[in-house]
């Protein structure tokens, strides 16, 4: 998949690794482009369950590589630089939409510091595990900017305005503790444990039944923006759904 990421197979689980440790993981066009794919794969073949996305070395990602295809906006026309970051930005807001779009669990695994889109990445996953080690920031602020591919929506909505502030808006890094406090990630792990944790997590949710699973996805993410009485209609035509085609019945079956 090329020299700054590893894609693997494990039966059900798909774990994308990013691999250009000399850059601190900086996220280059390669990387998106074989996580694009590797996203596709996962979406038309039914064989693959679930998704890791990881880092290799002491970081996980150190932000978005400014010196690749992104720094190509930087010698534009100064009249023309917001549109052409704009444009650039644009992709990466149909990729992480398409992340959190997918009917399959998408767990992020930060072993080290997630910065900038890195964070923005981890806010479009389901699930975020990360090592004692590991911390997040959003410094784009410090350098006049924002992050512009949805990590202030998406960060928001997983940890409230206040945290979100801190973060997005103070520029402030928080470590691994107070992400598990405020939500951001689900779970905190040793790092002699790290990766033997989160193939077991991965194997866990490869068992769950897929029908499920990906109806129980769409309905928490519809339930943030919908209101009470029709999010729990929803819920009511789901699970009559499952049962109407007969999926509950044939997995209730391992219970009894």
């Amino acid at each position: 998949m090329g020299e700054h990421m590893r894609v693997d197979e494990d039966g059900p689980v798909l774990t994308v690794t990013f691999t250009r440790l000399e850059k601190r993981n900086a996220v280059s066009d390669e990387m998106f482009d074989a996580l694009r794919a590797a996203l596709r794969s996962m979406q038309e073949r039914a064989d693959l369950r679930v998704l890791v996305l990881t880092g290799e070395g002491e970081w996980f990602t150190a932000g978005l590589d400014l010196q690749g295809g992104f720094a190509r906006g930087l010698y534009e026309p100064a009249e023309h630089q917001g549109q052409a970051f704009r444009q650039r930005y644009r992709q990466l807001h149909l990729l992480f939409d398409d992340i959190e779009a997918t009917e399959k669990p998408v767990v992020l695994a930060a072993q080290g510091p997630c910065f900038g889109v890195g964070l923005e990445l981890a806010c479009s996953c389901d699930i975020r595990v990360a090592s004692t080690t590991t911390t997040f920031s959003l410094p784009e602020v410090r350098f006049g900017a924002v992050a512009g591919s949805g990590g202030t929506t998406r960060l928001t909505r997983i940890v409230g305005p206040s945290w979100a502030k801190w973060v997005a808006m103070a520029g402030q890094t928080i470590d691994a503790d107070r992400a598990l406090q405020i939500g951001l990630v689900q779970e905190v792990v040793a790092p002699e444990r790290f990766t033997a944790r989160v193939r077991e997590l991965a194997a866990d949710l490869a068992t769950i039944p897929a029908e499920g699973m990906g109806l129980a996805k769409l309905l928490v993410d519809a339930a943030v923006d919908l209101d009470r009485t029709t999010a729990r209609h929803l819920d009511r035509i789901a699970v009559t759904g499952l049962y109407d085609t007969g999926t509950v019945a044939e997995h209730r079956q391992r219970f009894e």
